[in-house]
């Protein structure tokens, strides 16, 4: 498996190179040190997993870098930011610029990862108080486009299914807590995009949330 890990501080670098040795054994990485460099290497560096990002690096305001490296990754590379920030702000404007996770540069080598685990799996990570929807107050921000009653349109098992999503769980792990087979799963999944009107589980995540359901009770839902 090849990361690229792209973040400004040698430093850190060292110490993330370090700790990802600890995912897989067969771990390979190639770094960068600003935007430019990054993007270069997504074009000539076959065969990238995953991209583990660092939004305050040099060469171009973040959005812009963090677009064009989506734009020239394939598909179904995941890219994580890595951030000294867990501002909510910025963590909703990296998911609609295609992020597929955001781990604060604050976390556990532990947590660090089993976010990474969970997003190879095809889950989401995202932290834990923009998910703890009012615990401060305050209220999570749908992605843009997300209908106010999105909820009223999804059927009992799809509510279930977002409830489990907004938990960041990976589609097999939806499966076998809903005893559902993974392609049902994906299909659930896919119709629960659509009457969102997001385009990747991270912006259902985020929905869910804004929605209530990232806490829900499973079991309880369409009773």
């Amino acid at each position: 498996m090849k990361i690229l890990i792209a973040d400004d501080h040698e430093l850190f670098r060292d110490g993330l190179r370090h700790v990802l040795t600890q995912l897989d054994g067969t771990v390979s990485i190639v770094e960068a040190s600003d935007y430019p460099q990054a993007i270069a290497l997504t074009e000539t560096e076959p065969g990238i997993s995953i991209v583990l990002l660092d939004l305050g690096m040099p060469g171009m305001p973040w959005g812009d870098g963090l677009q064009s490296l989506r734009q020239t990754l394939p598909a179904d590379v995941p890219i994580i930011v890595l951030s000294a920030s867990d501002d909510r702000r910025h963590v909703l404007q990296a998911v609609n610029l295609g992020a597929a996770g955001f781990i604060p540069k604050t976390s556990s080598s532990r947590v660090m990862l089993s976010a990474l685990k969970l997003v190879l799996s095809g889950g989401v990570y995202l932290p834990p108080a923009l998910l703890d929807q009012g615990s401060d107050g305050t209220t999570v921000a749908p992605p843009p486009g997300t209908p106010d009653n999105a909820a009223a349109f999804l059927t009992p098992r799809q509510r279930e299914v977002l409830a489990l999503l907004g938990q960041g769980k990976s589609n097999k792990e939806i499966a076998r807590v809903l005893q559902l087979a993974e392609g049902t799963v994906k299909l659930h999944v896919t119709a629960i995009l659509k009457a969102l009107n997001v385009n990747n589980r991270t912006r259902a995540v985020v929905a869910a949330s804004q929605l209530g359901l990232t806490k829900s009770d499973v079991a309880s839902l369409g009773r």
